[in-house]
């Protein structure tokens, strides 16, 4: 993929997750969603089974699956349809991508960086601090901009 389409579709994404910015701090109910919106709905789990075709003792199931990790996204689905709801799967980055790939870039450039300069330092060849400064940013704007194959590779 071009470059130039990686960054729009990254500008894309972090618009989409800054609407979302919002549910990175949410914590689910302790019993979880499927039964805090089942009992807040009045609804019981006879009840649930058989708008949703199932037993009372698999709504019982489905509902410890969500809280343990065990269930499906199809069953998330299926169970919030049921309740007339709409079951939500989001990836939500901690920061911005852009964000991201600058501090990767900065690890990148830093690392590259280091070993020229010990191979300058050895060879009498120090450049100061100051010119350092911006080899580093042209650097990490040179690998924002290009995002090299190894780019994540390198810690």
């Amino acid at each position: 993929m071009k470059s130039k389409h990686r960054r729009v579709m990254r500008e894309q994404l972090d618009s989409t997750f800054a609407q979302l910015s919002k549910i990175k701090v949410l914590q689910p109910p302790v019993k979880g969603w499927l039964r805090a919106i089942r009992e807040a709905l009045g609804l019981s789990g006879k009840q649930l089974g058989e708008r949703m075709g199932v037993s009372q003792p698999r709504v019982v199931q489905l509902e410890k699956d969500e809280v343990s990790g065990a269930v499906t996204m199809k069953t998330m689905r299926q169970t919030a349809a049921a309740m007339d709801c709409v079951f939500v799967y989001a990836v939500v980055p901690r920061a911005s991508l852009a964000v991201t790939i600058r501090n990767q870039a900065y690890k990148v450039a830093e690392k590259r960086l280091s070993r020229t300069s010990h191979t300058m330092l050895l060879e009498d060849q120090q450049v100061s601090n100051e010119e350092l400064q911006k080899i580093l940013k042209a650097k990490v704007d040179g690998f924002c901009r290009d995002l090299p194959k190894d780019f994540w590779t390198q810690q």
